[in-house]
């Protein structure tokens, strides 16, 4: 039992150590692939046990609109990552954080803003073409556990992260525990209803929150604002319509702009009073770049979610935003997925 217990120990300081145990070489491997999937960008690092980042690089994942020129195209850049940052003798695993992407199946299903529709069996597909074993989760539960292990939400045992980007996502803990739900989609929380009736979301249905405070949602607010009033506004002369340009215009005074984001909070907290009403959080986490336009959306949000929330709650849920990278979290989540998975290899 002691010699076991060292193998564990010296696994954490040294990249990889081979003993002999019942006449057998044991090796420990102390580095694993986090592989981050975003409708913009992609990005894979190397991490080591310790959460040390060794080495990442990224490409475009619209340049790739073909599922198996994507997948042909990331294994062979992770592999040149890994060979020219110590070899396959030092990875464990890969972890992979994508949209729309359950841990029970290992794909993604029906993905609303990525390029590649249908079912996407990508930890087959990755794992087929890479030869070591890969674990998938869904993008909001990636940014929770990355959370968990390296931000906000150290410490905390009942939380809620909120991922503000072109989708809407979420994740809860429970007691310390990851909800992931029968087939892995729990938390889908972009596709609730919010307005029956209401605007069509990427997902075919209609109302969805994700069409009102995801980024394309916002855009189309703003349209609304402006169309409604001839009051001058920056956001008319803008060369394009963002959630950050829309902020920019809020930083500079600009009304319709700031109505914007009322609007947008006013939606997004009524939908966190009825999710924080229903599972009793300590805290919201709020994670991508929508949660970067700070006051002019959270001030509506907090006071919209106080209006709404469960009488018992009021005043005692706590709606911070993140402070890490998102990139950074993301990777580093998908990262403690990869130690999560049994190992395999094909050049054992």
């Amino acid at each position: 039992m002691l010699e076991i217990e060292k193998m564990f120990i010296f696994a954490t300081t040294l990249p990889t150590i081979g003993y002999r145990y019942n006449m057998e070489e044991v090796q420990i491997k102390s580095r694993v692939v986090g592989l981050d999937i975003s409708n913009e960008s992609t990005t894979y690092a190397i991490v080591d046990v310790r959460g040390n980042i060794i080495a990442e690089s990224s490409f475009p994942t619209e340049d790739y609109p073909e599922i198996n020129a994507f997948v042909t195209h990331l294994s062979e850049k992770i592999v040149e990552l890994v060979e020219g940052n110590g070899g396959y003798e030092s990875i464990r695993s890969i972890g992979v954080s994508a949209p729309s992407a359950s841990s029970v199946s290992g794909c993604i299903e029906n993905a609303a803003n990525l390029p590649w529709k249908g079912v996407i069996p990508l930890a087959v597909m990755l794992r087929e073409q890479i030869g070591l074993a890969v674990g998938l989760s869904n993008d909001a539960h990636i940014s929770a556990l990355g959370e968990q292990a390296f931000g906000m939400a150290h410490g905390m045992k009942n939380f809620i992260i909120l991922s503000l980007g072109v989708g809407i996502g979420s994740c809860f803990f429970a007691e310390g525990i990851e909800h992931r739900g029968n087939l892995g989609y729990a938390g889908e929380f972009g596709h609730t209803t919010i307005v029956p009736d209401g605007r069509l979301c990427g997902c075919g249905h209609r109302g969805c929150l994700e069409a009102y405070v995801g980024a394309k949602g916002i855009v189309i607010t703003a349209k609304e604002v402006m169309q409604e009033s001839d009051k001058p506004s920056l956001m008319r002369d803008l060369e394009k319509l963002s959630p950050r340009t829309i902020a920019e215009c809020c930083d500079k005074g600009d009304e319709l702009a700031i109505e914007v984001f009322r609007r947008t909070g006013h939606m997004m907290g009524m939908a966190m009073a009825n999710y924080a009403s229903i599972v009793d959080p300590e805290a919201f986490i709020l994670t991508g770049g929508i949660s970067r336009a700070g006051k002019w959306l959270l001030d509506p949000a907090y006071e919209a979610f106080e209006d709404h929330v469960f009488g018992n709650l009021r005043g005692k849920v706590k709606i911070l935003v993140s402070k890490l990278d998102n990139r950074e979290r993301d990777v580093l989540g998908a990262s403690a997925l990869a130690w999560s998975v049994p190992e395999y290899s094909l050049f054992k």
